[in-house]
């Protein structure tokens, strides 16, 4: 099973996003779940690599670098998710899907 966590402030749009876009893989035949933590927890998760996948919330794109320099040491992608992608209706669970599909490492 692959993992993606999505990294944002308080973690409730996220979780909510999250659920949501673990769903949707799950309704597609995908063994992808996707979680969510708060920034102050962001760190820690990605120097802990458990997850595949770090994806940055919108409201939390001014910790990526810092979060992207973690990721970097870790050897894990860390990505900013696009508004449009964040949004928890159809579409943008569609486009959130989408780019975890593009950006999720080859095994």
């Amino acid at each position: 099973m692959k993992q993606a966590l999505i990294i944002c402030a308080a973690g409730m749009s996220s979780s909510l996003m999250a659920k949501k876009t673990t769903e949707y893989f799950d309704s597609k035949g995908k063994d992808i779940k996707v979680d969510a933590v708060s920034t102050s927890e962001g760190t820690q998760k990605i120097e802990d690599s458990e997850f595949d996948l770090f994806l940055i919330s919108p409201q939390t794109k001014m910790h990526y670098k810092k979060l992207k320099e973690t990721g970097d040491r870790a050897g894990k992608p860390v990505i900013n998710i696009p508004p449009q992608a964040y949004i928890p209706v159809p579409m943008g669970i569609e486009k959130l899907a989408n780019l975890i599909l593009q950006e999720l490492p080859e095994e």
